[in-house]
């Protein structure tokens, strides 16, 4: 295996016939030259990233090398944790966002992570990761991240999770969910209870909906019967509901039908029996 380019000494591009190769490993490329030979055993990680490949080798070029190495030592655990491949994205994408908040730290410039209770409610696994992130952050660059830092992690994690590159899509509905949590709250006039298994449930449901609006899937019905029952049994609960879909058809275009309204005004309920 020949080097075609040494990216930093723990990176370098090799060639397989026409096919472009970003390998990685410790000091795999340390002191290293164009068509010197690896060391295999050294490898760690192979990407074919096609047509990010040109991208991803700019960030391993001009990005520090331990802001690097420390992004894929927690995709590496993010990995183990989850038992699943995350997306060759992910290498881009959260080295990338890493040293970008590490640099703002650096100048002093915090940025709030208003979304944070949803993220850890509706990814908790991968918001877990995002808290031993930070804590390697903090153990081997001795950069200390604020706990909304693993809310930003987690979201990188969940994308990548997904093989979708549609980071702006999963903050969307991260933020529309926000938004109905922020009408439940002022409509009933209560403090929920972030850690309830009520709330939680809301959470799913409400990110389920989204998710079916998204990919154009059918709703579940509910007995006209029953939707009139929760009218007029659950009345504040279900006007509730009704501001809720008042609210997405008027700021995002989103029509939830009457139904689904009912499937909400029943995890309302719940939740305004419980605070």
């Amino acid at each position: 295996m020949k080097i075609f380019k040494v990216l930093n000494n723990n990176a370098a591009v090799v060639k397989e016939g026409k096919i472009e190769k970003i390998v990685m490993g410790p000091g795999i490329a340390f002191q290293k030259s164009k068509n010197d030979i690896l060391n295999k055993a050294k490898v760690e990680k192979v990407f074919v990233m096609k047509e990010e490949n040109e991208k991803f080798q700019e960030i391993l070029k001009s990005l520090p090398e331990e802001h690097i190495q420390v992004a894929e030592e927690i995709i590496s655990y993010a990995e183990q944790q989850l038992g699943v491949t995350l997306s060759d994205h992910v290498h881009i994408a959260l080295s990338d966002h890493l040293s970008f908040a590490i640099e703002r730290l650096s100048r002093g410039i915090l940025i709030q992570n208003k979304l944070l209770h949803e993220i850890k409610a509706l990814y908790r696994p991968e918001y877990d990761i995002g808290v031993w992130a930070i804590e390697q952050v903090s153990k081997r660059l001795k950069v200390q991240m604020p706990i909304d830092e693993a809310g930003y992690i987690a979201l990188h994690i969940h994308t990548a999770k997904l093989h979708t590159s549609n980071m702006e899509q999963v903050m969307m509905n991260t933020t529309i969910i926000n938004e109905m949590i922020e009408i439940i709250t002022e409509e009933l006039d209560l403090k929920i209870d972030e850690e309830s298994i009520s709330y939680q449930r809301l959470l799913t449901h409400l990110r389920f909906a989204l998710n079916r609006i998204a990919e154009d899937e059918p709703f579940h019905s509910m007995d006209e019967d029953m939707l009139n029952m929760l009218q007029t049994k659950y009345k504040r609960a279900y006007t509730c509901a009704l501001k809720i879909g008042a609210f997405l058809k008027a700021e995002y275009d989103i029509n939830f039908p009457p139904s689904e309204l009912g499937y909400i005004t029943l995890h309302i309920e719940r939740i305004g029996q419980r605070a």
